[in-house]
């Protein structure tokens, strides 16, 4: 059980440092697209929050990805098992219905659902800054 939080500590570690990462470029871009990008308001607003989902989707793919090299090295899921699927399955919190975990890795499933559900959460929040920072503070008085 010890070694399966250590490395699934390990591995949330890793697509934290991931997540960080692009939430550092997507708040730079952000404000430089912003700044420089001379165009109509909704559609420079469009564009920001396109580019900035479109990144966050990319970040979770990757941590997916690197869940499934884990689950891989590990030998979590039994034979025969898709190992990119399982993990999307768990990330997603989608939960258990065709595959099922090997019983000595029987925690990965659920330390990978925590990360993914944080890593979900903090995209949200970064969608709404991102959003709330690229609306004109005088927009809600327009009509």
């Amino acid at each position: 059980m010890l070694r399966q939080l250590i490395i699934g500590g390990a591995v949330s570690i890793g697509n934290i440092a991931v997540h960080a990462a692009t939430m550092m470029v997507i708040i730079r871009s952000r404000g430089a697209i912003h700044a420089n990008v001379p165009t109509h308001p909704a559609l420079r607003l469009m564009g920001i929050m396109i580019a900035t989902v479109s990144m966050l989707m990319v970040a979770h793919l990757v941590e997916v990805a690197i869940w499934s090299v884990a689950y891989s090295l590990a030998g979590a899921a039994p034979q025969g098992t898709e190992n990119l699927y399982f993990a999307f399955v768990n990330y997603t919190t989608l939960g258990y219905g065709d595959i099922i975990p090997v019983a000595r890795w029987r925690l990965f499933g659920p330390l990978t659902a925590m990360n993914g559900v944080l890593l979900f959460g903090w995209s949200t929040a970064v969608i709404y800054h991102v959003l709330r920072a690229s609306i004109p503070a005088d927009e809600p008085n327009r009509r």
